[in-house]
């Protein structure tokens, strides 16, 4: 009885924005994958913005993480602001990614005119786009003054989907590969690393906070009012919510009054997500059938591993509050997504297609490379 209280937290506003929140960004970061791969496609764009992963990269993603996060378990404290203008600088590009399409979308509802403004870097830049770098690096600047939870949240969201965007599997085959690699990353450096380590370095390294480098100019400059505002600062590498979320959290409160997801608990998922909302989307336009095609919407993929990974990150969730101990989100999110869209497809008999990839975009760019 005392195991089902334990578990009851999932129900309290905290948990339920977590898990509503990062399902939603899960999917968006999908979605707005697969609109930004059509536009691309529209105009015809053949610079290889975005990187396809291959079966060697996806193998180096664990050992380069694995690599990073020692480097910041051990060296921390001196690579905290180098840490953090990295990040803001991030933080930026990605905000003006993910703010960029609904600019557009303002200026051709209501036929505003965007003249070009300056020159930077042989580019030549507008008036919307100036206006963009202006709003996402105040956003930031806030961020470094507050640290408040709220914007933290935000641009941590803005990474992960740009990430999902740019960072693209072209199969199940290699999307398989590197889930079960980070399967296997996040369960040793959560279990197993404090055998080794002699601290849980995963935790360690998510619960720590950053130098504010705002904090750091207020001291040198001697400004008071400005080192009582700034305090440290909670890096956008997870998204955070007070546990008291509705009486709210002051900034720079303790990490214990937070509940957290790590960003790759969203990005990982969502480029699955992205991968079989892409095939989604190549199979409706193989349909000729209206009437196939109107019975395959309640057929896709998605519709799988969507649902399966919210199961997933409950499963995470309540197991973490019946142990009372963190545990490895992909532990259970990847068997939940994966395991039912691989399942699916061997009993419509297109995991062959799915696990191999459609060759089509590839051809598709060498004939409008062509044209």
């Amino acid at each position: 009885m005392e195991a089902i209280w334990e578990v009851l937290y999932l129900l309290e506003p905290a948990s339920l924005t977590l898990i509503l929140t990062a399902v939603a960004v899960t999917f968006g970061s999908a979605l707005r994958a697969l609109n930004y791969g059509k536009e691309m496609e529209r105009n015809r764009d053949l610079s290889e913005e975005s990187i396809t992963l291959d079966r060697s990269q996806a193998l180096m993603i664990p050992v380069m993480s694995s690599c990073g996060l020692l480097l910041t378990f051990y060296l921390f404290s001196l690579i905290s602001q180098l840490l953090t203008a990295f990040t803001a600088v991030s933080s930026v590009m990605a905000l003006y990614f993910c703010l960029s399409p609904y600019v557009t979308y303002l200026k051709l509802q209501f036929g505003l005119a965007d003249p070009f403004v300056s020159r930077c870097c042989s580019k030549s830049i507008t008036r919307s786009q100036m206006f963009l770098v202006l709003v996402s690096s105040g956003i930031v600047v806030a961020w470094l003054v507050s640290g408040h939870w709220v914007l933290n949240n935000l641009l941590g969201i803005s990474i992960c989907i740009a990430f999902v965007c740019h960072v693209r599997l072209p199969n199940i085959k290699i999307c398989a590969l590197l889930l079960v690699c980070l399967f296997v990353y996040d369960i040793f450096w959560v279990f197993f690393s404090e055998r080794v380590f002699g601290a849980n370095v995963m935790v360690s390294v998510a619960t720590q906070q950053a130098s504010n480098p705002v904090h750091t100019v207020a001291d040198s400059l001697s400004l008071p009012g400005l080192q009582l505002i700034t305090k440290k600062l909670e890096l956008p590498v997870k998204i955070v919510f007070p546990r008291n979320l509705m009486g709210g959290m002051v900034p720079g409160g303790s990490t214990a009054d937070f509940m957290m997801l790590g960003l790759g608990d969203m990005a990982i998922p969502a480029m699955l997500l992205a991968l079989v909302l892409c095939f989604d989307h190549q199979k409706s336009k193989d349909i000729v059938n209206p009437g196939d095609r109107s019975s395959f919407k309640g057929h896709k993929y998605i519709w799988y591993a969507l649902p399966g990974y919210a199961v997933g990150l409950v499963a995470a969730l309540a197991v973490s509050g019946f142990t009372n101990s963190p545990q490895p989100a992909l532990l259970y999110l990847v068997p939940s997504t994966l395991g039912p869209v691989i399942f699916i497809s061997w009993i419509r008999k297109e995991l062959t297609e799915l696990w191999e990839g459609t060759k089509l975009n590839l051809n598709e760019k060498a004939r409008l490379t062509e044209v």
